[in-house]
């Protein structure tokens, strides 16, 4: 495969290239001459950055001229015999090199990255050769997708000038890492065994790597570090590179993947998070490393510090900040709420693979954390995509240091005793999960207490009326669908498989261009027919116990709790997904700092990660979430380091409702995480997607009526 770059040099050359050349014109004189330059500093040892610019250069172009003189007919078959042996001795020199200086050798792979500098050099020698070099490519350029859509990436003027300054960073192969000895497992599946012993476990197994006692490891900040957080520091500094680190929420993650980078040297460190948590990492970072310059991407990048040791990027920016990232040096990236990337073919997932690869490609062990109180948000395969981030498996198979560990048990998927031992392999890689119950005995429990509302008539009639609508068309699918099904796939009484296929084509309907009820109109329905009770009891609970933190989903059952509270002469703030970060915070400190301030009114999505409310011990609920994890993060706001309460939330469910149903989901839900992280003992089901089983419940209760009306 050629490369990019060899098809410009081919379309920059003019036709004086194609007349007959003596041997002192054209590029061979220039290459044999920058080679002889390049093996003279190798054989004293005086090897700097700029040399490996000049290596890829060599390689390049000296590949692009055996092209050419393959290919060019004006050649003589003499000529071109004489041309292609310089060629031969060049490479064998480019090759002695690599072999007396193996860093140089990743440099002759074809997928190599080219950096600024190489491409500097490259125009330098066909000016030199007679050519008429490639216009310099804009530093802002277009990428096309393998779905058909262009991507824009930029360079910000700051980071092109930190490459003009280091022009090149000389990678660390130090260890890399070899492929087993042992064969046992070559050629199996193995991506789907290794999920599956995360998902059919014993009560007691393990969820947490083994942690080192950490001796000596003192925060040099003047805050303290709780024992959990100072393991993982230990273990960072003890030379542990990956982390999935899924400790409960409020157990100071931030602090932790911090401290690591600072115990790993792995400076410039990136991190990745979601938009609304950006200005809080950054205030982190200056509490937690101090010593340490940190920057905040917004936009193109034109106001960043490119020579920064922390650099922080949203997910929703970072498709077009990829292309340098992945050449600018980083010894670390951190990924917050890794659960962002479950979806592997996601583009947000994409990019943080595409940039943890080129890192892993740069630095033989980077320190690559992946931080999530959620890790499981549907299914076990929520794993996949942040494993690969980790470098424990690709696509299709395990990396070589997983494939090691594996090999070591002597066992294959076909045995029992294999997937017991599997899973410890995989914990043992870097998963890192604590609970609150378990390592922060100050941090008082937390409830969830859920509270039954009644509705007032007409909306109770409506949303029942709704259901009973959504109900009918489901019977209808389900009823066209029986009869289409194939001979000898009869089911005696309530097909359940049909039933959830049903309840999956519902919900993958395109409803919301039709005037029919479907299940999330008819939520977003019962949360506006909530929103005032649930601020009533909100401000009781503000009156009574102090301050309250009010969660909702949905803008307009926002709204009505704030004109709720407006009109009762109730102070409040808000945090909602439309602010800027300086009001967000502005909000934050007044709710946390302003005694008067008595409810703070939050949005489930933008205030549910990164945000810490624990001067209030009371959560309210006004919605439900369509997962455990959401619930959780929100609750998590104020159940966390520095609570000196016990934390109550309170669920508002719309009574005689599919409300109270979704709630009992969420709970239900909850034991996936428990089995395959905390190794509990629940009957869970291994996947439960509660829009899908809330649907399944409306039919299965329509045709269980349906049945007995018949009976």
């Amino acid at each position: 495969m050629e490369s990019g770059l060899a098809t410009q040099t081919r379309r920059g050359r003019g036709r004086n290239d194609r007349r007959p050349r003596n041997d002192n014109e054209g590029v061979l004189p220039v290459l044999a001459q920058a080679v002889r330059r390049l093996e003279n500093a190798v054989q004293r040892g005086r090897v700097q950055g700029g040399d490996y610019n000049r290596y890829q250069a060599i390689a390049l172009l000296a590949r692009e001229e055996r092209i050419r003189v393959r290919t060019d007919d004006s050649l003589t078959q003499v000529r071109r015999d004489s041309e292609l042996k310089r060629l031969d001795g060049i490479a064998t020199i480019l090759a002695q090199i690599a072999a007396s200086e193996p860093s140089f050798f990743h440099l002759l792979d074809e997928k190599a990255d080219v950096s600024d500098g190489t491409r500097s050099l490259i125009r330098e020698m066909q000016v030199a050769a007679g050519r008429e070099p490639e216009p310099e490519p804009s530093p802002d350029a277009t990428v096309e997708l393998a779905d058909g859509r262009v991507e824009r990436r930029v360079v910000p003027r700051a980071v092109r000038a930190r490459q003009l300054a280091i022009p090149f960073q000389v990678p660390d192969y130090s260890a890399v890492p070899q492929m087993p000895a042992r064969r046992r497992l070559v050629g199996l599946e193995l991506i789907e065994p290794l999920l599956s012993a995360f998902e059919d476990t014993t009560p007691g197994a393990p969820a947490c790597m083994e942690m080192p006692e950490p001796h000596g490891i003192v925060s040099r900040t003047g805050h303290d570090l709780m024992h959990h957080q100072a393991q993982v520091v230990a273990a960072a500094a003890a030379g542990h590179r990956t982390f999935l680190l899924a400790d409960e929420p409020g157990l100071g993650k931030t602090a932790q993947a911090l401290l690591a980078a600072e115990a790993a040297d792995a400076w410039p460190l990136l991190v990745v998070v979601p938009n609304v948590v950006k200005t809080n990492w950054a205030r982190e970072a200056a509490m937690w490393t101090p010593g340490r310059t940190s920057t905040v991407i917004h936009g193109d990048g034109e106001d960043i510090d490119a020579f920064a040791d922390i650099v922080v990027v949203n997910y929703e920016i970072l498709d077009r900040h990829a292309g340098w990232m992945g050449n600018h040096g980083f010894r670390g990236m951190v990924v917050d709420e890794a659960h962002f990337i479950k979806n592997v073919s996601s583009l947000r997932s994409r990019m943080v693979l595409e940039i943890a690869d080129k890192i892993r490609g740069r630095i033989a062990r980077p320190l690559m954390m992946a931080l999530t109180g959620t890790p499981l948000i549907n299914d076990i395969d929520d794993f996949r995509a942040i494993w690969q981030f980790l470098g424990w498996i690709d696509k299709k198979k395990p990396r070589p240091v997983l494939m090691a560990e594996l090999e070591e048990i002597g066992l294959t998927p076909m045995e029992h005793g294999f997937y017991p031992a599997a899973r410890q392999k995989v914990v043992d890689l870097g998963i890192v999960r604590r609970r609150k119950v378990d390592v922060a005995s100050d941090i008082p429990d937390r409830r969830i207490a859920d509270l039954p509302v009644e509705l007032d008539d007409a909306a109770t009639r409506s949303i029942r009326e709704a259901e009973r609508e959504l109900a009918r068309r489901l019977l209808e699918r389900y009823d066209v669908a029986l009869k289409t099904r194939r001979k000898g796939s009869t089911v005696e009484g309530i097909d359940h498989e049909l039933v959830h296929r049903v309840a999956t084509w519902e919900t993958r309907s395109d409803d919301d261009k039709t005037s029919e009820e479907n299940v999330f109109k008819m939520v977003r329905r019962i949360g506006q027919a909530k929103a005032t009770l649930a601020a009533d009891y909100a401000a009781q609970l503000a009156r009574s116990a102090g301050k309250v933190v009010f969660f909702a989903k949905h803008i307009d059952v926002m709204d009505a709790a704030e004109e709720f509270f407006a009109a009762r002469d109730i102070k409040y703030s808000a945090i909602r997904g439309d602010q800027t970060s300086a009001v967000r915070q502005r909000n934050i400190d007044a709710f946390t700092n302003d005694p008067d301030v008595a409810v703070i009114v939050c949005s489930l999505t933008a205030a549910g990660v990164g945000v810490n409310l624990q001067v209030a011990s009371d959560v309210v609920l006004a919605e439900l979430s369509w997962t455990d994890a959401e619930q959780t993060q929100a609750i998590d706001r104020v159940h966390r380091i520095g609570q000196s309460q016990p934390v109550t939330a309170w669920r508002i469910i719309a009574a005689q409702t599919i409300d109270a149903r979704i709630a009992e989901l969420i709970d239900t839900k909850a034991g996936l995480a428990a089995r395959a992280l905390d190794g509990a003992d629940t009957d869970a089901p291994a996947s439960v997607d509660i829009q899908v089983e809330a649907l399944a419940a409306l039919l299965t209760d329509a045709l269980e009526e349906r049945a007995a009306a018949e009976a």
